[in-house]
């Protein structure tokens, strides 16, 4: 049994800590915030209770292979309900697309819409179902320090078959003509963190999870998978401390010895790092024990940052879902400047989650509880006047849609951005999905798992494979554990 520490208590280091005490091993868990959860941490105030980051979820399959692994269920830990409709895509007032969860009912939408595309459809989701297959059985389980892993036949032709060469753009243009059914299509990709023409088709695996396998709420919220899994990983003997920042990896003879921290120093023998791959190296490092320097960093492609807004409203909100994408504003020009020119966008598109049409018990009585997230660029400066000036522009726009005034009626308001993000999570340029999906930034071309100068170091997240989203960060956290775990009996 050896002493293994991890840094960070998001998605990834929570998974990281179940797999390593599994393994026979004492985990002890860092957390510099006041609670645990990393993004997925929870904030109340006033009778409201809110997600602070992640609302979508998708891909349950990994959820319960995760909590499979320990003999448990999903349901041993929250309740999940299927929303029907999954979401709906605001294109104008009454320009409207609700994906049910009905796969016979979402055919007649498409059909409605576009002739012919209820059989594309179907083609594609089954080309999208085996690219699922593919990916999560072959691929992201993966460590990914050598293309000789996907050195298998069978990999290699489901990688060829997955259109990994072509981009979601090219791809869905060839199933779909109306712009409405392409936006549609492409949405699932849009944090993943460049345009649709870069991100490759292997990606539109993420249409199936979100029309096939449907788009569920953990009773609660989010939330509840985090206090799920830090109960699981409790009952296995790890520990947790939070309040407690990490200010130095100690190193000697080529391992990780301890860790320096604000409350004294406290000895390891393993160390996975959950936290931001970009500062535990830069910040936590000695410049001799890093992967990458700062130059590599600035080369890479970075996923967005997001401005956030947490709102209670003292009345109910007629027209909204528990998820609605305001999609009425040039999607191009969005993306662009995210992407391609970074800036503050002049008409952004935006997602509102409001999450008490699901679950009364997030807002008081009578009120809505409502999460409003715009996709920004990553590295921007940002201050109260900007936030506010989005606020009533995005409002403004609600209540067109809703068809009724309701800003004289907001009760709550906390605003969120990119200078939260890093603050709050030493986010590298305030990102807040991580690096971008894009082809050069794939499997082994991502920043590395495991240390390359100290054989005890691996690292978990979204900024290392597979990649952003809670499931792939669940997924990190296992293969960094099970490396480590190999690192132990080597």
């Amino acid at each position: 049994m050896a002493k293994i520490s991890i840094i960070g208590s998001g998605f990834s280091g929570l998974a990281a800590s179940c797999f390593a005490a599994k393994e026979g091993h004492q985990v002890t868990v860092f957390e510099k915030n006041s609670t645990i959860g990393g993004r997925a941490r929870v904030y109340s105030a006033e009778g409201f209770t809110f997600d602070m980051g992640p609302s979508w979820y998708w891909m349950p399959d990994v959820f319960e292979n995760f909590f499979g692994a320990f003999g448990k269920s999903a349901s041993d830990y929250y309740e999940l309900k299927q929303l029907d409709p999954g979401f709906q895509i605001i294109f104008g007032r009454e320009d409207v697309i609700e994906v049910p969860a009905s796969m016979d009912e979402l055919e007649q939408v498409f059909e409605s819409i576009e002739a012919g595309s209820a059989l594309a459809l179907r083609k594609f989701l089954k080309e999208a179902e085996f690219k699922y297959q593919v990916g999560m059985k072959d691929l992201v389980y993966k460590p990914a320090f050598s293309w000789l892993e996907y050195a298998n036949m069978d990999v290699v032709k489901g990688m060829l078959q997955s259109n990994l060469f072509s981009s979601v753009s090219s791809y869905v243009g060839k199933y779909f003509k109306d712009k409405r059914l392409v936006a549609l299509m492409e949405f699932p990709v849009l944090f993943l963190g460049a345009m649709a023409s870069k991100i490759p088709a292997l990606y539109t695996m993420m249409n199936y999870s979100a029309l096939v396998q449907g788009t569920f709420y953990p009773v609660g919220g989010m939330c509840r998978i985090v206090s799920g899994m830090q109960e699981l990983a409790e009952s296995l003997g790890v520990q947790f401390h939070t309040g407690l920042q990490v200010e130095q990896i100690e190193v000697s003879g080529g391992l990780v010895s301890g860790l320096r921290t604000n409350k004294g120093l406290f000895e390891t023998e393993g160390l996975i790092a959950a936290a931001d791959y970009h500062h535990v190296e830069q910040q936590l490092l000695d410049e001799r024990y890093r992967n990458y320097d700062e130059k590599y960093w600035e080369k890479k492609t970075f996923a967005p940052s997001c401005l956030i807004y947490y709102v209670g409203v003292s009345k109910k909100l007629n027209r909204l879902l528990h998820h609605n994408l305001f999609f009425d504003a040039d999607f191009n020009q969005h993306a662009n400047d995210i992407y391609s020119t970074p800036q503050w966008p002049e008409k952004p598109l935006f997602y509102v989650c409001c999450p008490s049409k699901t679950d009364p018990g997030t807002a008081p009585e009578g009120m809505e509880n409502i999460f409003i997230l715009v996709p920004v660029a990553a590295g921007l400066k940002d201050d109260e006047q900007t936030r506010e000036q989005y606020f009533k522009g995005i409002i403004s726009r609600m209540e067109s849609f809703c068809g009724e005034d309701f800003a004289d009626q907001v009760v709550y308001k906390k605003t969120y951005a990119i200078s939260d993000f890093t603050e709050d999570y030493n986010a590298y340029k305030g990102n807040a999905y991580g690096l971008a999906n894009t082809l050069m930034q794939t499997a082994v071309l991502k920043p590395s798992l495991k240390n390359k100068q100290i054989k005890n170091m691996f690292y978990a997240g979204q900024l290392t494979v597979p990649g952003p989203g809670v499931p792939p960060a669940l997924i990190s956290g296992q293969v960094a554990a099970n490396e480590l775990a190999q690192y132990f009996k080597k």
